[in-house]
């Protein structure tokens, strides 16, 4: 079972909106010396929804072959067209990933059924494991905690991101799933808490920015050290609220530019950060002690 603090990786880009292999090569490094434990590549920090299929791909390649078997890496691979899904998937497993996390369908607003039916091809379609990924506050699609519980039976679908913040949900999954199936939060305030009640780690959007701080706290939440946690936790606060001041990944892509990673590129229609956001986003960053 992949554990701990899973970054979901930005996509580097250059001002013109192409991707920066040069930066991509040093976001690898930079998160495999901070200690991160794996790394989700292109996935809604990654801005999957940016990127043409070709481009899609070749990034999951590129972090699978930097990378070179010294971490875990994810790829996202979902889309609202189970055919889509299927390929980029297939796609992944060929260039070596070693997991694929797959959103819920997006606009589309299938049924639970419906759900459940998706991944269900998926799975049969593509011998890889599947982490599901439940985030209705950008899909408008709800997977409830029973639905996770069917698609647990089926042997790879291994388990769920789970991005509402809402803490209850922990057991209800464990509850229908069992301990073998990993739990992850996708919600970076409540990581904490969240691994506290059983969770298996966090797919983050703060760990791009404090990646070795995202670390330690999570390792010392499910080591039971949870006066080191809390205090790390209170550090990382400002960045958990203010990665999210403008849509994900607007702020955190600023703060990667901010610390000398990568340059300020994104891709309509995602605009850069905002100037009236800049003290905010920094005062963050000098909070945790990354500037």
């Amino acid at each position: 079972m992949i554990q701990g603090s899973i970054v979901a990786l930005v996509t580097p880009m250059d001002e013109s909106g192409a991707v920066d292999k040069i930066s991509l090569q040093r976001l690898v490094e930079y998160h495999i010396d901070q200690g991160t434990d794996a790394l989700v590549a292109v996935g809604t920090t990654g801005e999957s929804a940016t990127l043409d299929e070709d481009e899609h791909c070749d990034v999951v390649k590129s972090v699978v072959n930097l990378v070179n078997g010294r971490i875990p890496v994810i790829a996202g691979t979902g889309a609202n067209s189970t055919t889509e899904a299927i390929s980029l998937t297939l796609k992944a497993k060929q260039a070596g990933a070693d997991a694929c996390l797959i959103v819920t369908p997006y606009y589309n607003k299938p049924t639970q059924e419906g759900l459940y039916l998706h991944h269900k091809a998926i799975a049969e379609a593509v011998d890889i494991p599947q982490i599901l990924y439940n985030v209705p506050g950008r899909t408008a699609c709800d997977m409830l905690p029973e639905t996770v519980g069917r698609l647990s039976h089926i042997a790879n679908i291994v388990g769920v991101k789970e991005a509402t913040g809402d803490l209850s949900r922990v057991k209800k999954i464990r509850d229908l799933t069992g301990a073998d199936f990993a739990i992850y939060t996708g919600d970076d305030a409540t990581s904490r808490e969240f691994c506290l009640l059983g969770g298996n780690g966090t797919i983050t959007v703060t760990g791009n920015v404090a990646p070795r701080l995202v670390h330690e706290m999570i390792t010392a939440t499910m080591s039971n050290d949870n006066e080191t946690a809390l205090a790390i936790d209170a550090k990382l606060s400002a960045l958990h609220k203010n990665l999210f001041i403008q849509s994900n990944p607007i702020p955190v892509k600023w703060a990667v530019a901010e610390m000398g990673l990568m340059g300020k590129g994104i891709r309509l229609p995602l605009t850069w950060l905002t100037e009236d956001c800049f003290d905010a986003v920094r005062d963050a960053m000098y909070q945790a002690g990354v500037l």
